[in-house]
């Protein structure tokens, strides 16, 4: 299908309209909350970076949280309301977020995530408004994703998934993994594909992490740094460190997890931990946000991330910025991580994993610190927000029929 056949679809401006002409993006997401984890950090460092270009306004719509993050976006420039809902909050049902879409002058929506309300409103939006809409998945169509209480998904995918993702102008892939995974589910849109960025770390002037002082001094800290969710494999990594406990305590490693999530689960974690006999080298620190998250990577001296599943991990990106060695696994769809940044191949299984281990507490700082000199090359080179910005902002107005079509648009 042609580019003109997905123009068509629904754009208000004339193909002869000024490739500069200012334009108005509205990105909807779920909870406006760091709950929402990686899709909160996405939004929270794309707007900016749109916002900070000329000829780009953008607003953020959400869903209300008990622990709002509005005035984190605004605190960045960008206009940022979360609306009440009803019903399950699974779902988040919210006719005041339909109401503000109506109102707003967005000449297009970027939704973030799936299969909450949003999935329903912006269809609406787009079929009232005759104007275009973006998809961006998050990982949340990866297999193990998909997989995982599927019997739910399938009754939403029937209900209402399908419909907005089919209906979208463009989807957008955060990597080429995502992309073969939108594919394999037979859809056919116009996909994007354009990573996450990572801001620059922010300055800690020295000051230690709250939770340092439970932690030996001379200790180094291994550190998973994201939410405390089954995806992110933290009982195979519980179970690799009992495997690999002699080494890491030979060279005094001591693992720090730094996340939030839901409560039962967590205690899962810390009873899982205690039973296999490793109270003393595993510290369950809870969340770190804003300047005790710069804090806790400025501490750290290497990262893990033993994920099932992912879309594009910041937490990977930051702990490169942060010049921190890295052991991931393929699932984090960072391939250039293992050919250029010197990241550890771990697979998401206990042996795998220790094995991974094992390499990292035997190798020495000088090399610990070459490696994390290659992580933060790279996110020079790749993963910046303002390099983001830049091509998201190609691919909006080639939606709206401002521009050709961008090289990181696929067409299947």
């Amino acid at each position: 299908m042609s580019d003109l056949d997905y123009l068509s679809r629904a754009t208000p401006h004339s193909q002869a309209a000024r490739s500069d002409a200012p334009i108005h993006v509205a990105m909807v997401m779920g909870r406006l909350s760091r709950a929402s984890g990686g899709i909160f950090e996405a939004v929270a460092g794309l707007a900016p970076a749109l916002r900070s270009r000329p000829g780009i306004e953008v607003d953020v719509f959400g869903l209300q949280h008990p622990v709002s993050a509005a005035q984190d976006l605004e605190r960045g420039g960008v206009p940022a309301q979360a609306f009440p809902t009803r019903g399950f909050p699974s779902f988040g049902y919210s006719p005041a977020l339909d109401r503000a879409l109506r109102a707003s002058s967005a000449d297009l929506l970027h939704v973030h995530g799936l299969w909450m309300y949003p999935s329903v409103a912006a269809p609406r939006w787009a079929a009232a408004r005759k104007a275009p809409y973006i998809v961006t998945p998050h990982g949340q169509l990866d297999r193990w994703a998909l997989a995982h209480r599927r019997w739910k998904k399938r009754l939403a995918g029937f209900a209402y998934e399908m419909r907005h993702l089919r209906g979208a102008s463009c989807l957008h892939a955060l990597c080429e993994a995502e992309l073969a995974s939108i594919r394999a589910i037979g859809l056919t849109n116009p996909v994007c594909v354009v990573p996450n960025g990572v801001h620059p770390p922010m300055p800690t002037a020295n000051v230690a992490p709250l939770w340092r002082s439970r932690v030996p001094g001379r200790a180094s800290i291994l550190l998973f740094l994201g939410r405390l969710a089954p995806q992110k494999g933290i009982p195979n990594l519980l179970q690799a460190l009992a495997i690999a406990r002699d080494a890491a305590a030979s060279k005094a490693w001591h693992l720090v997890i730094a996340g939030w999530g839901d409560p039962d689960y967590r205690a899962r974690l810390e009873h899982m931990a205690a039973t296999l006999g490793l109270e003393g080298l595993v510290h369950f620190v809870g969340p770190q946000f804003g300047e005790e998250k710069a804090r806790s990577l400025a501490a750290a001296d290497a990262f893990v991330l033993p994920s099932l599943s992912e879309g594009l991990p910041i937490a990977v990106l930051e702990a490169w910025a942060a010049r921190l060695p890295v052991l991931m696994t393929p699932q984090c769809n960072l391939p250039e991580g293992f050919a250029r940044a010197g990241a550890i191949r771990i697979l998401p299984e206990p042996d795998s994993i220790a094995t991974g281990l094992r390499e990292l507490f035997a190798m020495p700082m000088t090399r610990r610190l070459e490696v994390g000199m290659l992580g933060a090359a790279l996110i020079q080179e790749r993963y910046t927000w303002s390099r983001a910005a830049g091509d998201m902002e190609s691919v909006y107005r080639w939606l709206l029929g401002l521009a050709a079509r961008p090289a990181t648009v696929d067409l299947a």
